[in-house]
């Protein structure tokens, strides 16, 4: 993916000098690395900031970053809730001393009771639901962008594919920030990664791979509580955005209707919260942006 000036011998004499092909899984990081060092870099930043979790999106996302700007230039900081699990609080401390990076600690308990607090009254007679957990999501989201305002960094998002074409995510909150480094890589294609890096030793800790995923913003939650499996939603997303398959044919290849309607109507759904990302990275061969041209406005787009 560099740019380089290379000599080729056209008389093919040197047939020994083959570069080894690579995994599917080394090219994309390649890709990952290059696209954030030259975004970085032509954008005038030096430095970087994230939101540290303790879940592997963030962790390929600050491994990423590591590789692509310097470890002395990326800080990872770490915002936990009554809701962070304390397993997830040390899989960020550990992935911080695996790749050397800068990090920070702002608990963001005080700041949600302040809101609750505040909209006490104005919410009286009102279960709670996901506006309380979107709430999480913007505080962390304004603590990393007012850190990235007075230090002069860029904020990195660490969202991915699956959960950019569901919606699943939160605008204003984990959203924020000036580039969406997997934003084109499905979950499960994170996980192959981390694994690929791990190969040699442990760069992403290994609870992190091995326990369910979780946005951790109420108590016991699990990613597949709102959410088909990673295996069934990036199979359906595959087909029905990078191959441009119907419905009828999805339903063709295995996947039961109802789950395919679901995931499809998701996807339309969630397109004003897309008009609103960073811009991403383009590693698949139809990426959201310039290649997915679609109105926000989109109930006739509903199927089932």
């Amino acid at each position: 993916f560099e740019e380089d000036v290379l000599v080729v011998d056209l008389r093919g004499e040197d047939k020994n000098s083959v570069y080894p092909s690579m995994t599917e899984e080394e090219e994309i990081w390649h890709a990952l690395v290059l696209g954030t060092k030259d975004y970085v870099h032509k954008c005038g930043f030096q430095k970087v900031v994230l939101g540290l979790s303790g879940g592997v999106d963030s962790s390929l996302v600050a491994a990423i970053a590591k590789e692509a700007v310097g470890p002395e230039n990326v800080l990872g900081v770490m915002m936990p809730s009554p809701y962070s699990s304390r397993s997830s609080i040390e899989d960020a401390k550990k992935l911080v001393e695996n790749l050397g990076i800068r990090s920070a600690c702002l608990p963001i308990s005080d700041i949600m009771m302040s809101y609750e607090k505040t909209l006490k009254d104005i919410f009286s007679g009102q279960p709670k639901d996901v506006t309380e957990e979107n709430i999480q999501a913007r505080i962390r989201g304004n603590l990393l962008m007012s850190i990235a305002n007075k230090f002069g960094y860029l904020l990195l998002t660490t969202g991915n594919k699956s959960e950019m074409a569901v919606g699943y995510c939160t605008l204003y909150g984990d959203m924020s920030g000036g580039l969406a480094v997997i934003s084109d890589v499905p979950k499960t294609m994170v996980y192959r990664i981390c694994r690929w890096l791990n190969k040699e030793k442990e760069i992403i800790p290994e609870n992190v791979l091995i326990k369910p995923p979780s946005a951790e913003l109420r108590p016991d939650q699990k990613d597949e509580d709102s959410l088909p499996p990673y295996e069934v939603l990036d199979q359906v997303l595959r087909l029905y955005i990078e191959e441009r398959k119907s419905l009828e044919e999805i339903v063709e290849s295995g996947v039961e209707r109802e789950t395919a309607v679901s995931i499809i109507n998701l996807v339309h759904r969630a397109e004003f919260k897309r008009k609103q990302a960073p811009p991403g990275i383009k590693v698949t061969d139809r990426a959201f942006g310039t290649g997915w041209r679609m109105p926000i406005a989109a109930k006739v787009w509903d199927v089932g």
